[in-house]
Parts: C-alpha cells; sequence; structure tokens
C-alpha cells in the first residue's frame, strides 16, 4: 500500500544492505546504522516507513544536536556535504533497492528529507509490482446502524487483509482518512499528533506525525473530529495489559466494538465479549 511505502535501502559505498529484521520501528524491518552524536557513539535503527520519524537509538540524541552516521559493515560516514535548506546540517544520502536515493538531515529534530529518483517511470513500475493499486475508500459519516438479530448463523469470520471501516464510537464519523486510520494521540512527552495505523486486519504498518518512543504506550488515543477519547475505562491489552482504544468497525448490518492496544509495538487487538460469540478476526492475537 503506497500510503505506508516500506523502503529497502543500501550503504552507498559498500552497497550492503542496511536492513534490520529483528529491530522492529513501526512494525516494520528498521534501518540499522551506526551514530555519533554529542560525544557519544551508538547504534541507531531508523523507520523504514517513509514519512515517519520514529527510531530506537542506543544513546541520548538531544534535539539539535549534529550526528554523524555512518554503515555497520563498511564503517565509512553516510554524511555528505549537500546541506539541509532547511538547517544548514549536512544531508545523509542511503541508496535505495528501487533505484534512487533517500535524504535526511542529520541533525537531532529537523525533519527534512527527500527521494531523489534516478528514473522515474522504473521506480512507479516497482511501486506499482511491489504494493499493488489500492483503492480510495471514504465515508464521512454514517447513520445510526440497524442492528438485526442473528438467526443461527455460523460465527462471521473477518479474514486477515480486509479492509476495516472503522468510526468514532461517540460523533460516529468515519475515521478513514487518504486510506489510512487515522486516530489523534497525546505522547508520553504530551506532544499531540496524529498515528496513521493500516485499516486493513493484520496488516501491522503505522507512522506518526510526533515521536513515539518503542515498547511505551501513549497517554490517549482521540477522534480527530470531535477530540473525545477512545480509551476504554473497563478494559486492557490481553498481551502486555497496557490500555486500549476502543473504535466501531462494520461487520454485517450493525457496528461493533474494536480494541487496538496503547503500546507501541504491541501487536493485540479484540472485540468485546459480546460480539467475540459471533464474529471471528483471522489469525487475530495481533494488531
Amino acid at each position: 500500500m503506497y500510503n505506508f511505502l516500506s523502503l529497502n535501502l543500501n550503504c552507498p559505498h559498500c552497497g550492503h544492505t542496511l536492513m534490520d529484521s529483528e529491530n522492529l520501528v513501526d512494525n516494520e524491518a528498521s534501518i540499522m546504522l551506526h551514530i555519533d552524536i554529542g560525544k557519544k557513539k551508538g547504534d541507531i535503527n531508523l523507520s523504514s516507513i517513509y514519512g515517519s520519524y520514529n527510531y530506537i537509538c542506543s544513546v541520548e540524541t538531544p534535539k539539535d544536536e549534529l550526528a554523524v552516521f555512518s554503515c555497520p559493515h563498511c564503517g565509512k560516514d553516510v554524511n555528505t556535504e549537500a546541506q539541509c535548506n532547511v538547517c544548514k546540517a549536512s544531508m545523509v544520502t542511503l541508496i535505495m533497492d528501487m533505484g534512487g536515493k533517500i535524504n535526511f538531515c542529520s541533525r537531532s529534530g529537523c525533519k527534512n528529507h527527500n527521494v531523489e529518483f534516478e528514473d522515474l517511470n522504473n521506480a512507479l513500475r516497482k511501486m506499482y509490482q511491489e504494493y499493488g493499486y489500492q483503492s480510495v475508500h471514504s465515508h464521512e459519516e454514517i447513520e445510526e446502524p440497524v442492528i438485526e438479530e442473528p438467526v443461527n448463523e455460523e460465527k462471521e469470520i473477518i479474514e486477515s487483509g480486509a479492509f476495516l471501516y472503522a468510526y468514532c464510537p461517540h460523533c460516529r464519523r468515519s475515521l478513514i482518512d487518504s486510506d489510512m486510520l487515522k486516530l489523534q494521540l497525546v505522547n508520553d512527552k504530551k506532544e499531540t499528533g496524529f498515528v496513521m495505523l493500516s485499516p486493513y486486519l493484520n496488516v501491522f504498518s503505522s507512522k506518526s506525525t510526533v515521536f513515539l518512543a518503542e515498547g511505551k504506550p501513549v497517554v490517549d488515543l482521540q477522534c480527530y473530529h470531535c477530540g473525545e477519547s477512545l480509551m476504554s475505562s473497563d478494559k486492557n491489552c490481553e498481551v502486555c495489559h497496557s490500555p486500549v482504544a476502543a473504535i466501531s468497525i462494520s461487520a454485517r448490518s450493525k457496528l461493533i466494538d474494536f480494541y487496538i492496544c496503547s503500546k507501541k509495538g504491541c501487536r493485540w487487538h479484540g472485540l468485546s465479549e459480546d460480539d467475540i460469540n459471533e464474529i471471528k478476526l483471522e489469525d487475530s492475537l495481533e494488531w
């Protein structure tokens, strides 16, 4: 899905892959580099989701500090002489599998980044081959659903990969924006932003507009229309016991409660006690 384009990147010097499938960021293989920042050396795993600024780092990365990045295989710096057009720090350049380069600023906290394609037509062809084409699902509002009594039917199965039409349980407006499940959030630093989740069942890609630390719950998840909190007061994650958010998804002829764990990196999701008797989520102990 193009909205969650995951980049596969290589070192511009030795050509070795920089992808780390053991340390996930945003539920995808991360980009692993050595980092030298503030007189400290360590390793950093960057999100491979284009447009996400999340990462895991073994050392502190103070805001506005300049960093030097290097390949973990050949040891050569990947900082370049090109300057960031926002803050004038050096840009870091990595090579994309599909052809072209990804450039990002070496200053901690600067979000300037861009992509350069050597052959745009070839790159677009590869993106469509790998990610396919997804139609845009847009549903701004819904009417109160008609509740029908089940008639001795077998349990409905929502299959992996099914598009989940998600709605706010308070204002009933759609939470789907440009084929993403969009929620407003407050992170552990009290910063407000948005998180975009894949709306396809058991596809776990995500990205956010503010930094989200791996393995930590967010403080709040809210509807981005009405601002009401979606956090559940009577249910917790059945895997890590973190607080969960409740949204509504359409199934059969009614809306059902769908719970999402608030802890970054936890893939659990589930249904209410009542709905689980009628509906099964295929392969679903995870979100």
